[in-house]
């Protein structure tokens, strides 16, 4: 290799930053300033090179701006901003192809997610972890009605899919060739943790305690949060689409035992006039299918957002 080639494969090198930290962010203006700092603060004490990716997934408050004045006092932080709200998943996705670093860290911007937990998680990656994700050991302050929704959700997400991801969240730190993978599945329907999961490699969890948001509250609402579980089991598993062939079998066996019912007190003279049976399996049949239509048809939706082969978000400003 000429010298001149030498000099460039090391500078190369040095631009390189250890650890990339991506944040998707949507209407946290109000507390982002606080919430950056505290991340800044353990990042620099830890004497390593760093970028911050913060991705502005098309807020309609003032992230974008405190996202700009961020950028004008600390060159780390690489600020992304999405032509309208394409969701989390899309946002993180923006963060994962722009950051840089041999090691990617994804959190959330409301300090849920403790940065004091960053160090350790270096470590273990630095120890041959290929993925450090940190797994909830308690959800912090959260309604029994989501505790119970999300459990729901992990237990017939892990039964249809074989994929555990129960007590898992977006906070992880993925080593650069884990996160080269994860870019090359392209579907636009995104599910990150199902995702992260499906790939494999060497995993270790660390627990932690959710902690308190830093203001406000989640801009999750429940039917968002209903569509993200249909994406994510209709994403990974064609397994409601055989549940519909069994509940078929089972209401055709059905059918032929009332069927033989029938005949057998009409030819016994025990047959008595009225529809009740009828009217109450034709009700029962036809909310079954009804069912199963609108099964299908979220695949074939799913099929064609695919097919259309649009892309997962738009880019509007960046600022690095």
């Amino acid at each position: 290799m000429a010298q001149g080639d030498s000099d460039l494969h090391g500078q190369k090198e040095q631009v390189m930053p250890v650890v990339s930290v991506v944040i998707p962010l949507f209407r946290e203006g109000e507390h982002l300033a606080r919430s950056v700092a505290s991340i800044l603060q353990v990042l620099q004490s830890m004497g390593e090179t760093f970028e911050l990716v913060l991705v502005d997934d098309g807020s309609p408050d003032n992230t974008w701006e405190q996202i700009t004045r961020l950028r004008e006092a600390h060159a780390e932080i690489t600020g992304i901003r999405l032509s309208r709200n394409f969701g989390k998943e899309a946002a993180l996705a923006a963060g994962l192809d722009k950051a840089r670093g041999q090691a990617v860290l994804v959190m959330d911007g409301d300090l849920q997610h403790p940065p004091a937990l960053i160090p350790q998680m270096l470590h273990l990656w630095r120890s041959g972890a290929d993925v450090v994700e940190a797994v909830k050991r308690s959800r912090g302050r959260e309604s029994i009605s989501s505790r119970l929704r999300a459990g729901l959700f992990y237990r017939i997400f892990t039964r249809l899919t074989g994929v555990d991801i129960k007590g898992a969240s977006d906070f992880k730190l993925m080593d650069r060739r884990v996160v080269d993978a994860w870019q090359l599945l392209r579907e636009r329907n995104l599910f990150f943790r199902g995702m992260n999961a499906w790939l494999g490699f060497n995993r270790v969890q660390l627990p932690f305690d959710v902690a308190e948001r830093a203001e406000g509250r989640s801009s999750w609402s429940l039917l968002q949060l209903l569509k993200l579980a249909f994406t994510a089991v209709t994403s990974f598993s064609s397994a409601p689409l055989y549940m519909m062939i069994f509940m078929g079998l089972v209401f055709i066996a059905l059918a032929l035992v009332i069927g033989a019912q029938t005949l057998y007190m009409k030819f016994s003279g025990l047959a008595v006039d009225g529809f009740t049976t009828v009217i109450l399996l034709l009700l029962l049949i036809g909310g079954v299918l009804s069912f199963g239509l609108g099964l299908v048809g979220v695949y074939i939706a799913r099929i064609y957002e695919e097919v259309k082969g649009r892309p997962r978000y738009i880019i509007a400003e960046q600022i690095d």
